[in-house]
């Protein structure tokens, strides 16, 4: 095992989803956007789990220019449904539209992590296979105009009223439907010499 390091932790993310799950862990971080322009990542025909594993790479590691000694953990998520590609949704309308994609059909929540540290880099993937519920057009509208999730890949907030679209949800960690598997993150430190607890 590493002797226990004192670099700075930085999350790659303004995502105040993130922010809160690693704050459970209850050790100092920063926050600092990443770098990186996510649209160029994000091509027509590019594999969900590729793009999800890249963009988590460059976000930490466009942060390793600003602060070296830095232990720094980079993140994203998308939504793998049929082998496309969904996202944040951004407008009310793209967001009734992705949950009626959804809408009685199984999906893959993919979620990737990657911390680098002194040269170091590590990378995880985690797939999420979720089961929404038959909804009808009313229970979307009701659904994205309660919860507003404008900002999260595959407009559900799962932590919220979300959690009543769906009838099964199969995963290694819960908290990587939320954005940050955390089980994972806190193995990750530990291998870079950052114990927790």
């Amino acid at each position: 095992m590493n002797p226990q390091v004192t670099a700075p932790l930085l999350l790659a993310s303004t995502s105040r989803y993130r922010r809160e799950l690693l704050e459970r862990l209850r050790i100092p971080f920063r926050c600092l956007a990443p770098m990186v322009e996510e649209r160029g990542f994000k091509t027509a025909n590019a594999e969900p789990a590729t793009v999800a594993a890249a963009l988590a790479l460059a976000k930490a590691e466009s942060l390793t220019r600003i602060m070296p000694e830095a232990i720094i953990i980079g993140s994203d998520q998308v939504v793998n449904c049929d082998g496309r590609m969904l996202g944040k949704p951004g407008t009310r309308l793209k967001a009734i539209e992705q949950l009626a994609r959804l809408n009685g059909r199984e999906h893959q929540l993919i979620t990737a992590v990657a911390v680098c540290h002194a040269g170091r880099t590590l990378l995880h993937l985690d797939e999420t296979r979720m089961t929404m519920r038959r909804l009808s057009p009313d229970a979307i509208v009701r659904y994205v105009d309660q919860d507003r999730p404008l900002d999260c890949a595959g407009s559900y907030r799962i932590e919220s009223l979300g959690i009543a679209l769906f009838e099964s949800i199969a995963t290694d960690d819960h908290t990587a439907i939320v954005g940050l598997p955390l089980m994972t993150v806190i193995d990750m430190l530990n291998q870079v010499g950052l114990e927790i607890p």
